[in-house]
């Protein structure tokens, strides 16, 4: 997994053990442990620490929060690609008698199920879940905030019912589940619900003197799936990885990409901000670029994931401290370091085998017009095609073959929707069909089926 630091120019490994003791100094933090991957490679390791002479390594494991609802999203997109379930059930198809069960699956991976935010006092973070034994002590007697599926607002209690969910769906305890279907088929064989040496000790700071206070740590019972989590920065690494590209022993990477769609209403804030939810990962507009990942904190550690998909780089940021640095910024920082010190490089281009060049789809290639609009239709590696305006901005997707002449839309307005070609008799080309949008090969062809039909005086200027 790892490969020589070396592969980083001597300026980016600088800038980004920089970035990481700013980090540590200006947050006053016990330690700090980092990691960058590209590639699909960890490609750099750096740590600061206020104890001298030792520094955490990729190894050490800290608590990493609300990352955990990452992975209990995994599993349960994973029943989901099983056929166990569908996103659109309501969570009472699967688990009655919650008081929440209005709420479908798809709401609760993206905090839209009206659920309230924390589960009844006392504070969870810093109590032994024992003494929440049933799923009605997590939610209290007013579980629901909100309407359901009206707005994204983050809900701890949801993830412990999704976890729920997966218990009662494998037969067995989550921790176990989580085992079997994630960790071990990973790798991640440093992330756990309970630390193992070497562990860091959490601590909080005092804001106004350099002294600190030790923090319980506590096991969260029911409230598991939404933060119990330790893991190392070795180990989030490989699961960024596994975020970036899919796994098939695990999930397959179009279920990854779906988990890193937006998912969630926004609310006016979150425009604002460029932040939005997708199923069970934070999405943020920074830099210019678009970040997926989660943080996490709990009483004594703060933790973030960091990915740019696009850039192929992300970054771990881990810390033994209550409050501190903004690691979703330092997060964001070590990915645009990479990025723009050292761009990544396109793979070469290559044409087409013979094999996947269908010539029934070449001669849909080329320029078609939508009314007086002009696209571009063209082909694409994957043995898909693609539909774009020619010049300026517009309406513009990527479309899934099918296999039967049509082909899905995978994002922007066609998502979803279906494209297909229409022929004449003779078999020719007529026109094409995007949801009821026909696409001609001139601007409002005569005889090319145009909804209302065109003109017969033709096009011509003024009198």
């Amino acid at each position: 997994m790892t490969t020589p630091q070396e592969e980083l120019l001597p300026t980016t490994r600088r800038a980004l053990a920089h970035r990481v003791a700013v980090a540590q100094a200006e947050g006053r933090t016990p330690s700090l442990v980092a990691a960058v991957v590209r590639g699909g490679q960890t490609v750099w390791h750096g740590a600061r620490t206020s104890v001298d002479g030792h520094g955490p390594d990729e190894t050490v494991q800290y608590r990493i929060g609300s990352i955990t609802k990452t992975f209990t999203a995994v599993l349960v997109l994973r029943l989901r690609d099983e056929g166990v379930l569908d996103l659109g059930d309501p969570l009472e198809k699967h688990l009655p008698g919650t008081g929440a069960g209005e709420a479908t699956i798809a709401e609760l991976l993206a905090h839209s199920g009206g659920l309230a935010a924390e589960s009844p006092a006392p504070w969870w973070e810093r109590t032994p879940g024992s003494l929440r034994p049933e799923l009605a002590d997590v939610l209290g007697e007013q579980p629901l905030r909100h309407p359901v599926g009206r707005r994204h607002h983050y809900s701890n209690p949801g993830y412990t019912l999704l976890g729920a969910l997966v218990e009662k769906l494998r037969g067995a305890p989550w921790e176990e589940v989580l085992q079997r279907e994630v960790l071990d088929p990973l790798g991640l064989a440093r992330t756990a619900a309970q630390p193992s040496a070497p562990h860091a000790g959490g601590w909080a700071v005092h804001p106004w003197a350099d002294v600190m206070l030790a923090e319980p740590v506590e096991d969260l019972g029911l409230m598991a799936p939404a933060g119990q989590l330790w893991s190392t920065a070795g180990d989030l690494a490989r699961f960024a990885v596994f975020l970036m590209q899919g796994d098939d022993k695990v999930l397959s990477a179009e279920t990854v990409r779906e988990m890193r769609a937006p998912a969630a209403p926004v609310e006016a804030a979150d425009v604002v901000d460029g932040a939005a939810y997708g199923l069970g990962l934070q999405l943020q507009h920074r830099d210019g670029r678009l970040l997926v990942g989660h943080s996490g904190s709990l009483p004594g550690f703060l933790a973030n994931l960091t990915i740019g998909v696009e850039d192929d780089v992300a970054a771990v940021v881990l810390t033994n401290c209550t409050s501190g640095p903004l690691l979703a910024g330092v997060g964001a920082d070590l990915v645009r370091i990479v990025a723009e010190a050292e761009p990544r490089i396109p793979e070469p281009w290559r044409p087409l085998r013979d094999v996947d060049v269908d010539s029934s789809v070449l001669e849909l290639a080329g320029q078609w017009y939508w009314g007086t609009h002009a696209f571009a239709l063209r082909l694409t590696a994957d043995g898909g095609v693609s539909l774009g305006p020619l010049s300026g901005g517009g309406r513009r997707s990527r479309f899934r073959a099918n296999g039967v002449g049509t082909w899905t839309g995978l994002e922007g307005y066609y998502a979803g929707e279906l494209l297909g070609v229409v022929r004449r008799a003779d078999g020719t080309v007529s026109h094409l069909d995007l949801g009821s949008f026909v696409f001609t090969r001139q601007p409002y062809e005569e005889g090319a089926g145009v909804p209302g039909g065109v003109d017969p005086e033709g096009w011509r200027g003024i009198g």
